[in-house]
């Protein structure tokens, strides 16, 4: 993927640039001088859509041709539109850091035909990695979940030669879990008093005939 790019004038209002159709920008990097420039705002949103922030992209138009990170972008609060984006320039042979994203495609027989519940554990696996090595995502096939404990590892997943982690091949991608059946809990009943308020009832009850007796007025 390409970007043309133009040296910015940083006198100019930079939404005199963004009516003209162009994103105000600035690439920069470790031995790259930081730089204010413009793209085409239509050309970047297509390449930031199909690259995001994890493919390497070359720009063109300045000194020399870069290969450049889309590091950082700014958007309108309301529209969601880009107005700004930060361009990191690579060093040759210098490695990057980036969170790759996960995608997960195929069926998987667990979830199918077991009824099992598919839980994504990660959604996205951060490397250091050459950018010529860079993938733009991370692909997981969940059609290898066949059982109720079936797991995807880190490991499980085809990584770039150059790729180094920051975290352990064991640990877990996907994996299938079971919905357990809700159980309500009933307390035992207590017989011991249910006895001693039969007895009460059956002690009030004639405790009260006996008054009604006393207070009776004999009929004539």
């Amino acid at each position: 993927m390409e970007l043309v790019a133009t040296k910015r004038d940083i006198t100019k209002n930079a939404k005199a640039f963004r009516k003209a159709g162009l994103l105000p920008a600035v690439v920069y990097g470790r031995s790259q001088e930081s730089t204010p420039i413009t793209v085409p705002h239509k050309a970047f949103e297509k390449v930031f859509h199909a690259a995001g922030e994890s493919s390497v992209i070359t720009l063109t138009g300045i000194d020399a041709d870069l290969e450049v990170l889309i590091h950082e972008v700014s958007v309108h609060p309301v529209s969601g539109t880009p107005i700004h984006a930060d361009f990191y320039a690579i060093e040759k042979g210098q490695t990057v850091t980036v969170s790759v994203p996960l995608e997960f495609d195929g069926v998987s027989l667990a979830v199918r035909e077991m009824g099992g519940i598919l839980v994504k554990v990660m959604h996205e696996l951060e490397m250091e990695v050459l950018p010529k090595d860079l993938p733009h995502a991370i692909a997981v096939d969940i059609s290898k979940l066949v059982a109720l404990d079936s797991q995807i590892k880190v490991s499980d997943l085809q990584l770039p030669a150059s790729a180094k982690l920051n975290v352990s091949g064991d640990e877990i991608v996907a994996m299938i879990d079971v919905a357990k059946e809700e159980v309500e809990e009933v307390s035992p009943m207590d017989i011991s008093q249910i006895g001693v308020s039969v007895e009460k009832g059956k002690k009030e009850e004639a405790e009260g005939t006996d008054e009604g007796s006393k207070g009776a007025e004999p009929k004539e």
